[in-house]
């Protein structure tokens, strides 16, 4: 069947469903692919055929690659890179160099290659994999210094590695004998054309979305995608290889501005590559015979294990060696170090290459594919059993998430804060995020609605979400889509009035409950905190009163936020039963205040030991 429409289709289909099994039974998504792959293609069912496309392989597997990095990049926050910067300068560079050397040298040793072939693995093995990295962290939920540092040296040096490989490379089959001087030059050339483009590239997609109605409605993803690809074309015209530096960077650049488009586009981008990566590796797996992987025998399990077990372990450590990290963080750096797509792109490349040029690349390849293997093989299996071990792991039930980050939400986010527990705000209201970070708080920029922005929140390790927004409607559905990612957590949905619109009872049936004890008025209160008419106050219940939350005499005059006992707070809801010795903290309305502390008291509550003046706090904070 050589049939090079039957193959791309199939690559895609079977690439897809790859990935549905992959989750379904909780395995790592690559080693399904890989099978399949391997299943479906000239070593087994004979379907996928991926020689019948010919050169027209390369340049899908080019533009797929472009749209992966592409996408990886605008998952990169500077601000999170800067966190780690040390770190991650070290490995993307003393690190890389390390893990090239290292490369060279175990091919020499275990495998007796010759030197140009060693030195050229060396280069292809520089690159980790965030295709494989981001889903693990997923669902790993490793601790967040080590996360970033994961995703940014998967997504740099895929961009830097693989311009290294192409130029050692073209070193390596240059009849002229390019000299490695040259060879350094062309290197830093490269990534400083496509570093310039994808500055440029990603600098005119954010002017051209920061103008609301320029590009129609509906066609913002597709432009963007065609753009994304020019741009990988136009950045290789100009310098050979230098378009995946290109739109990496391009992607940096855009997703770390502020624009309209830009939560839908991290959506699509998502989905996009997720069928990028099927089809790719699918294709690729197609590619490498059985019968290659087994002429490397055991001595290609030796290469591979001493990478993993002493190479990588002493990149890290060696690149870490100035850094405030620690040696259980180092560990962990040390265990994962997956390879994924663009390492098995660049061998691919390298051997239809050095094939051409009379040299034979198909051990070089194999090996790359036995490695990307039982790396993602040991990282997708007992990468959480290690950062368990090690004490690095997230744990469950850890914090709340607020939907909103308006006045009450701060101030509640920053309450719950003091009591220990780790929250964040998800509003898309840009200002009200900014000063929410100037607050300390964790905040996400985006849709909530959105399963991308919901989904990095993680509610699936929460404690419970609060939906505080000033829609009703909103604060309902975003809910239940939380209920749904979060298995039993504390779900509160925030409704204006008790029995119109989202009533109480639709919110008790759906099994969540109401925020401060009763339907309130958000944007109201917010309001009140911004004119400088509240306080907030903590008082002790003093006896146990049969006083209702719900109450209409507390209806304008005060708001129970949060509730505990020495430091442990908790946000308060009408489930909540409140009893002597408890501390509530309630925000009140000054200009109600006597009214306010009459009722107080006769409701057995006495002052406590936290207060703070809503304007005050706010003056301090936004000044």
């Amino acid at each position: 069947m050589d049939n090079p429409a039957l193959t791309l289709g199939l690559a895609m289909a079977l690439g897809m469903l790859s990935q549905v099994i992959a989750r379904k039974f909780r395995l790592p998504g690559i080693v399904v692919l890989l099978a399949a792959g391997v299943l479906f293609g000239p070593d087994g069912f004979n379907w996928i055929l991926p020689e019948s496309l010919g050169s027209a392989l390369h340049i899908i597997v080019g533009f797929a690659v472009a749209v992966i990095l592409f996408e990886g990049g605008m998952n990169l926050r500077i601000s999170r890179i800067k966190r780690e910067e040390s770190v991650i300068r070290g490995l993307i560079t003393i690190g890389a160099l390390i893990t090239l050397v290292g490369g060279t040298l175990s091919t020499l040793l275990f495998l007796g290659w010759d030197f140009r072939t060693s030195i050229l693995f060396g280069t292809l093995i520089i690159v980790t994999g965030p295709t494989v990295i981001s889903p693990l962290l997923k669902r790993v939920r490793i601790h967040h210094g080590v996360s970033t540092v994961l995703e940014a040296e998967g997504i740099l040096l895929d961009a830097i590695g693989a311009i290294v490989a192409v130029v050692a490379l073209e070193i390596a089959l240059s009849p002229s004998g390019l000299s490695l001087i040259k060879g350094v030059f062309h290197i830093i050339s490269r990534l400083a054309v496509g570093t310039i483009l994808g500055i440029i590239g990603g600098g005119l997609l954010t002017l051209l979305f920061r103008i609301r109605r320029l590009v129609p409605e509906g066609l913002e993803n597709v432009f963007i995608l065609s753009w994304v690809f020019a741009l990988f074309q136009i950045a290789n015209t100009v310098s050979p290889e230098s378009g995946i530096a290109a739109v990496t960077v391009a992607g940096m650049t855009l997703g770390n501005s502020n624009t309209y488009i830009q939560r839908e586009l991290l959506e699509f981008k998502e989905q996009l590559t997720v069928l990028m990566i099927g089809m790719l590796f699918i294709l690729l797996a197609a590619d490498v015979r059985i019968t290659d992987i087994q002429m490397l025998g055991m001595k290609g399990v030796f290469t591979v294990l001493f990478l993993m077990i002493v190479i990588r372990p002493l990149s890290v450590f060696a690149s870490t060696v100035n850094t405030d990290l620690d040696t259980r963080h180092k560990l962990l750096l040390s265990w994962i170090a997956p390879r994924g797509i663009v390492a098995a792109a660049v061998a691919s490349l390298f051997a239809f290459e050095m094939n051409q040029h009379g040299y034979d690349g198909t051990q070089l390849r194999a090996l790359v594919f036995l490695l990307i293997t039982m790396t993602v093989l040991s990282a997708g299996l007992t990468g959480g059993w290690v950062s368990s071990l090690l004490d690095l792991r997230r744990k469950s039930e850890s914090g709340w998430i607020i939907l909103g980050a308006h006045e009450v939400a701060r101030l509640l986010a920053r309450l719950l804060k003091q009591g220990g527990n780790e929250v964040i705000c998800i509003d898309e209201d840009p200002n009200a995020c900014r000063l929410a970070e100037n607050e300390g708080i964790k905040v996400f920029y985006g849709n909530a609605l959105g399963d991308r922005t919901l989904q990095r929140a993680e509610p699936d390790i929460r404690k419970g979400i609060i939906a505080l927004s000033g829609n009703e409607e909103v604060n309902f559905i975003f809910s239940q889509r939380a209920k749904h990612l979060g298995k039993g957590m504390i779900i509160l949905t925030g409704i204006k009035q008790k029995d119109k619109g989202i009533t109480s009872k639709m919110v008790l049936d759906s099994g969540g409950r109401i925020p401060f004890g009763r339907p309130v008025d958000i944007d109201l209160w917010s309001s009140w905190i911004r004119k400088g008419d509240t306080k907030y106050s903590s008082y002790e219940m003093g006896e146990n009163f049969n006083f209702e939350l719900s109450d209409p005499a507390m209806v304008g005059l005060i708001l129970p936020i949060v509730s505990g006992r020495l430091g442990s707070l908790i946000p308060v809801d009408d489930h909540l039963k409140i009893k002597k010795g408890d501390f509530v903290t309630f925000l009140i309305n000054t200009k109600k205040e006597d009214k306010a502390n009459t009722w107080l008291k006769l409701n057995g509550f006495s002052p406590g030991n936290v207060s703070g003046s809503g304007l005050s706090l706010y003056k301090q904070l936004h000044t």
